[in-house]
Parts: C-alpha cells; sequence; structure tokens
C-alpha cells in the first residue's frame, strides 16, 4: 500500500532537498520525496509527492503541511489521488505479462476471451470478397 502525499502550490524555487529538511525540523519520516519539473525547463511545476512509511505518518505530514504559510502563499497537503488519463479516468496499471486477463471492474463482466484460429477463423465470410478469397483458399 503507498502512503503518498501531495504537496501542492510550492514556490519553483522548492527542491526535493528543502522538503526533506523540513520533514526533518518537525521529526517526519519520508522515504521519498518528488518535485516535480518541467521536462523541457526542469522548473518546478510548484507541487510534489512525499512517500510515507506508514499510514500515521502520511497523516502527520499533511496535519503538519496543509495550509502551512509559506511566503506569500498557503501549501496544500493531501494524499494523493491515482493518475488520471487524458479521458479523465484513472490510469489502470500495465496488464499482467503471464498472459491472464486483468479483473474485470467491480460489477461489471468481462466476455469471454476469443481464441485466435481454430473455428474462430473458420466462420462465414463477412463481404463477397472474402467469399471469393476464402473459396480461392
Amino acid at each position: 500500500m503507498s502512503f503518498t502525499v501531495f504537496l501542492g502550490n510550492l514556490p519553483t524555487w522548492v527542491t526535493a532537498d528543502d522538503i526533506k529538511q523540513w520533514l526533518a525540523a518537525e521529526d517526519l519520516v519520508a522515504d521519498a520525496v518528488k518535485v516535480i519539473r518541467n521536462h523541457e525547463t526542469q522548473e518546478s511545476k510548484g507541487f510534489a509527492f512525499v512517500e510515507a512509511p506508514t499510514a500515521d505518518e502520511m497523516q502527520a505530514i499533511i496535519r503538519r503541511f496543509d495550509r502551512a504559510p509559506l511566503e506569500d502563499r498557503l501549501l496544500r497537503a493531501n494524499p494523493a489521488q491515482p493518475p488520471k488519463g487524458k479521458d479523465g479516468r484513472p490510469v489502470q496499471a500495465a496488464a499482467p505479462t503471464n498472459g491472464e486477463r486483468p479483473p474485470a471492474p467491480a460489477g461489471q463482466q468481462r466476455p469471454p476471451r476469443r481464441k485466435r484460429g481454430g473455428k474462430d477463423r473458420e466462420r462465414t465470410p463477412r463481404s463477397a470478397f472474402a467469399n471469393e478469397l476464402a473459396k480461392a483458399l
């Protein structure tokens, strides 16, 4: 289970080392800190993710930093949400590589997987061209 804190509304000058120092000064523990940067300019985008070792530590970080003043702004700290795709839905983990399908979403059933080759290949073709091609082969 992941205990990740979203830390937002940061000034662009804030680095991961700055956040680590703030945590250490408050006797808070983080496994990792990642400040999100623009890929082209390498400037901070104004938010970071802090990985906490436990749920209690995550809550302590949130209590300390949510609405904490820094310069002329108030920081935001809350549990991180899973990443979302372009359609606004949560991004799902990659499919298993062992050939199995991931489980269906809650309350839904997946249709049975069709086999390639075999009887499914011998179905009636869908077009006149496919009929002629099937006869020729």
